[in-house]
């Protein structure tokens, strides 16, 4: 495996467009033109590998309308005798994040001999994924890489998946199912983060909401939670025990108001307005942490509008343009961000690994770590430039 390949542009694949438009939402563009979240990106047709080429076999392509309906052909080998086989990567909606995560397994499929199909469901629901990832078994894909929609509801069809192929999450968890690991961060740390930004920008303390798509994810509750007892002044608990503060209600400390917390299906024109919503219910907030990766821009276009930019500051995650292109301009704190080229990447790498016998990729945790890391004003230059070059977007 040559290193350099998972920095560089490789030519001829497809671009990654990083402009404004998650863990993405629901407007049917399922990997062609712009997504509900307003971001836009190319991603994998449903019947394409992820470098844009049929599997063999494949004697159609999807057309712009359809992609991400159906299934791919996919290569019958079964890994074991040399030859070539399908895994999936299928995400939890569509986002400019999951694009980047596409370019890892455009890089991985050429690294480990595989064909990569990578699904971006267009309705961020749980019968849609499972829609897709049963026409993808029935294709003949040879392994599955998945974020869970709502996973505490889908362990049962998780278990499922788990008896027919080798089955692993990525992004977010389904700690309980039979998946063989789990590739991401820990969420509850990377909220505790995010609060630390907030603390920073805000050492008197501050009144403020949070925005997320949607809290039947296991990142989701994770994430939040984890801003709110770092916020609190909570101790970390121990691994696995983490408690959940109810949805409803204010939280509060002496020095911090947290008013509510706002979610919004993964859709970003409801997102946009649940900000507009909180600047109006509540006139002393002077911070909004958005915790999906459409949700600090859909906050940033509420306080444009409300003409509330730079008196209301802004705490984000993920690496939308616009949320980083905010911190370049002072309004925006920072970002928490994760590394999607390499949760693509290396859930593509432990897939191949695993269904052509080595299981020496599951380390004893089940649980392979892809640290966040913060952004601020003092990085984002070395951070954008390193992201634009990873995802090839000038």
């Amino acid at each position: 495996m040559k290193l350099s390949r998972r920095n560089i542009v490789v030519s001829g694949l497809l671009a990654v467009v990083l402009v404004l438009g998650c863990n993405g939402p629901t407007e049917t563009k399922s990997g062609g033109s712009t997504p509900a979240n307003g971001t836009t990106g190319s991603a994998a047709p449903a019947d394409k590998t992820a470098d844009g080429n049929p599997p063999a076999g494949s004697n159609t392509a999807a057309s712009g309308e359809n992609k991400g309906n159906g299934a791919a052909e996919t290569k019958g080998g079964d890994g074991k005798s040399g030859e070539r086989f399908s895994v999936a990567f299928v995400t939890n909606q569509i986002a400019n994040f999951w694009n980047i995560a596409e370019k890892g397994c455009i890089d991985a499929q050429k690294d480990f001999d595989v064909d990569c199909v990578v699904k971006f469901p267009e309705e961020a629901t749980a019968t849609r994924q499972k829609q897709i990832v049963e026409d993808l078994l029935a294709a003949g894909i040879k392994g599955l890489a998945v974020s869970p929609i709502d996973a505490d509801n889908q362990t049962d069809m998780l278990n499922q998946w788990a008896k027919q192929i080798p089955l692993i999450t990525h992004d977010s968890d389904a700690p309980n199912s039979d998946r063989l690991v789990y590739i991401g961060m820990d969420n509850y740390a990377a909220g505790r983060m995010t609060g630390a930004l907030v603390k920073k920008a805000f050492p008197n303390g501050a009144k403020l909401c949070l925005f997320i798509g949607r809290l039947e994810q296991d990142n989701a509750q994770k994430r939040r939670q984890g801003v709110i007892d770092e916020l609190l002044g909570r101790p970390v608990p121990a691994t696995g025990s983490v408690s959940f503060d109810p949805v409803d209600g204010v939280i509060e400390s002496e020095q911090f108001t947290i008013y509510a917390t706002f979610t919004d299906q993964g859709k970003a024109d409801v997102a946009k307005q649940k900000a507009e919503d909180a600047i109006n219910a509540y006139p002393e907030m002077n911070c909004m942490v958005g915790l999906f990766e459409y949700n600090p821009p859909a906050i940033i276009q509420a306080l444009r509008q409300s003409n509330k930019l730079n008196q209301i500051m802004v705490v984000g995650f993920d690496e939308n343009s616009e949320t980083l292109q905010g911190i370049k301009e002072g309004h925006v704190v920072g970002t928490v961000v994760q590394n999607p080229y390499e949760y693509g990447y290396k859930s593509v790498e432990v897939l191949a690994k695993l269904i052509r016998g080595d299981k020496s990729v599951i380390p004893a945790s089940k649980y392979i770590d892809i640290a966040p890391r913060a952004i601020t004003k003092e990085n984002v230059d070395e951070f954008w430039a390193d992201l634009r070059a990873k995802s090839g977007s000038n």
